[in-house]
């Protein structure tokens, strides 16, 4: 097993388990960035008025279950998604700054930047059929619907099902805006994140720890969110369309801004950030500690090339 290899299941793993906390967020986020779609501010229903608000109307309405539907393909998605975003990085990041700078060492803010988007749009590539699938999951409800419905049993119903009669195409509708979406959030991630650990160590003389993992963590979840929200609507729109309501992401983007007003590309903005504040803070903070074990595990069992990485 290879460090790159470790850092993928490392990364993975932490993801999993932050999603396990913050999906209840994500449900709430996602109804309320559906809601009033492609309707005038005075003529869209408010259903869900706010995170509290829609936490509390969802499980009154469908119970615990309803907050976590689609949570088996948010797993795997994460798995995807945070196992090629955390596995990748450095390899990509130590690489070029070898061939640049001839010192793997050397700290580069456009180099870290290019290396957190492009392991992110790795992950958010090949992980998009499980995003779309949770997404019209987490959009169902019969009680207080918003956006289009989509009536699939479970995962595995839902993923058949587009095949069936979409296609292979079908399946990857929306996998642009979420590139672009899982760009611009990883770019900032762990760049961010390694910045605010340094500057956290040298200013405030923080040592390597708990306490500086979450100070980090939180910082880089705000600029995370900061970046990514506005595509994160798109994104969400393009999953939840059927047929061919918006053609592409521009054209989602167009019609939002030019029905609903600027704002509306912001909605559920505190939900996001209700949700990623702590999915990055337990994401990151779990990654170093699931990094440091598959390292001593690597270390027994792959004595010799642990030293050479």
């Amino acid at each position: 097993m290879s460090t790159t290899v470790g850092s993928f299941i490392a990364g993975g793993i932490a993801a999993c388990g932050a999603v396990t906390v913050t999906h209840g967020f994500e449900t709430v986020k996602i109804r309320l960035q559906l809601q009033g779609e492609l309707q005038e501010k005075k003529d869209a229903p408010k259903l869900y008025r706010g995170v509290v608000h829609g936490g509390s109307v969802i499980i009154k309405n469908e119970g615990f279950r309803g907050l976590l539907r689609g949570m088996n393909c948010a797993y795997i998605y994460q798995m995807i998604l945070n196992g090629c975003r955390l596995g990748f990085y450095e390899p990509i990041r130590s690489n070029l700054t070898q061939t640049i700078f001839h010192d793997p060492s050397v700290q580069s803010l456009g180099i870290n930047v290019f290396s957190g988007a492009t392991s992110g749009i790795m992950g958010a590539a090949l992980g998009s059929p499980f995003f779309l699938v949770k997404t019209r999951l987490q959009a169902y409800s019969p009680f207080l619907p918003v956006g289009t419905q989509h009536k699939y049993r479970n995962a595995r119903h839902a993923l058949s099902d587009i095949y069936t009669n979409e296609g292979v195409k079908g399946l990857y509708r929306g996998v642009a805006p979420a590139m672009v979406r899982t760009g611009f959030g990883s770019s900032v991630q762990l760049p961010t994140y390694f910045f605010a650990k340094r500057r956290l160590q040298r200013h405030l003389h923080m040592t390597d720890g708990p306490a500086l993992h979450l100070a980090s963590s939180a910082c880089s979840g705000l600029v995370v969110c900061l970046a990514m929200h506005p595509s994160d609507t798109i994104m969400n729109r393009m999953y939840n369309q059927t047929g061919n309501l918006y053609n592409n992401a521009f054209e989602c983007l167009w019609k939002t801004v030019r029905t609903e007003g600027v704002l509306a590309i912001y909605k559920g903005f505190f939900a996001h950030l209700a949700r990623i504040l702590p999915h990055t803070i337990l994401t990151l903070s779990l990654a170093e500690q699931t990094n440091k074990l598959m390292r001593k595990f690597e270390n027994r069992v792959l004595p010799g090339r642990a030293e050479n990485v």
